[in-house]
C-alpha cells in the first residue's frame, strides 16, 4: 500500500515509469513557446492562448495587381506645335524608387503620349501601342498619323474595360494640317481634343492654372496667340507649382515641343525633396 501509495505521488507530479516502479524517472517538463508576444505555457503542438493572426481567428488576403507611382504630365497646343511635359520622379507610397523615370513616349515623329500611373502598365501599354504601328507601317507603308495614334489608343483601353491599365493618358501631336493636337483620356478610352489636358497626381494643381493662363476661362480679357517660349515657361512654373504641393511629383521636368521641325527635348529641374 505504501508503494502503491508513493506511485500515485510521483504521478501527479508528472513522473513516469519505465520497466516497473524501480525505474520511475522524473518527465522533462514542457518548454515555452516563443513568439513575438513573449513566452507562453503551452507545449510543442498545442495551441496556446495567444492568437497569432493565423492560428485561431479567420483573416482576409488580401492583394492589388495595381500600384500608384505617382508623377504628374501636362500638355498644351499651339497654332502649330504642341508642347508636353513630365517629370521624372517615380514613388511607391512614401518611397522615392527612382528620380529619372521619363513619363514622356515618343511613338511616331509627330505623337508623344505622356503617361503616368502604375509603371507596369504604362510600358505594357506602351510595347503595345509600338508594336501596332509597327505592323501598321508594314501594311500601309506609311508612318501613322496623331489622330490615328488617338484612335488606336482609344481602341486599345477600351479592349481592356473589364481590367483596364493603370494609366492616366495624354496624347500630344501635330495633325493633319499641323496644328497643335491635345487629346485627354479615361481609364477605358473615351477621349477629347482639347487645348490642354494634364493628368497624374498634380492634376489638381495644373489644370485650374491652366484654366486661367492658357484658355482664360477665367478672365475676362482676350486670348493671345503665345508663342512656344512663352507656353514653355508657363509649364516651368506649372510644375514648380505642382511640386511644392504635390509630394509625387519633383526632381525634373522633361519638356518636349513638337512642331514641324521635329522634336526637342529640355530637362528642367525641380526641387529633391
Amino acid at each position: 500500500a505504501e508503494r502503491q501509495s508513493r506511485r500515485y505521488s510521483m504521478a501527479e507530479f508528472g513522473a513516469y515509469e519505465v520497466g516497473g516502479p524501480a525505474a520511475a524517472q522524473p518527465s522533462v517538463p514542457p518548454l515555452p513557446i516563443w513568439s513575438s508576444e513573449g513566452p507562453s505555457a503551452g507545449e510543442f503542438g498545442k495551441r496556446d492562448h495567444i492568437d497569432h493572426g493565423v492560428t485561431e481567428n479567420p483573416y482576409e488576403r488580401r492583394f492589388s495587381p495595381y500600384d500608384f507611382n505617382g508623377g504628374t504630365t501636362l500638355a498644351v497646343s499651339g497654332k502649330d506645335f504642341v508642347v508636353v511635359a513630365g517629370d521624372t520622379r517615380m514613388s511607391s507610397g512614401y518611397e522615392i524608387k527612382s528620380r529619372n523615370v521619363p513619363k514622356l513616349h515618343q511613338l511616331t515623329s509627330k505623337t508623344v503620349l505622356a503617361a503616368a500611373g502604375c509603371k507596369t502598365d504604362v510600358d505594357t501599354l506602351t510595347n503595345l501601342l509600338r508594336t501596332r504601328m509597327q505592323m501598321y507601317e508594314h501594311d500601309c507603308n506609311k508612318e501613322m498619323s496623331t489622330t490615328a495614334v488617338a484612335q488606336m489608343l482609344s481602341n486599345t483601353l477600351y479592349g481592356r474595360r473589364f481590367f483596364p491599365y493603370y494609366s492616366f493618358n495624354v496624347l500630344a501631336g501635330l495633325d493633319e494640317e499641323g496644328k497643335g493636337a491635345v487629346f485627354s483620356y479615361d481609364a477605358i478610352g473615351s477621349y477629347e481634343r482639347t487645348p490642354f489636358s494634364a493628368s497624374g497626381s498634380g492634376q489638381s494643381y495644373l489644370i485650374p492654372l491652366m484654366d486661367n493662363l492658357v484658355t482664360f476661362k477665367t478672365r475676362l480679357d482676350p486670348v493671345p496667340d503665345m508663342t512656344v517660349e512663352e507656353i514653355v515657361s508657363i509649364v516651368k512654373d506649372a510644375f514648380v507649382t505642382a511640386g511644392e504641393r504635390d509630394i509625387y511629383t519633383g526632381d525634373a521636368v522633361e519638356i518636349k515641343v513638337i512642331s514641324a521641325t521635329g522634336v526637342t527635348t529640355e530637362l528642367f529641374p525641380l526641387k529633391k525633396d
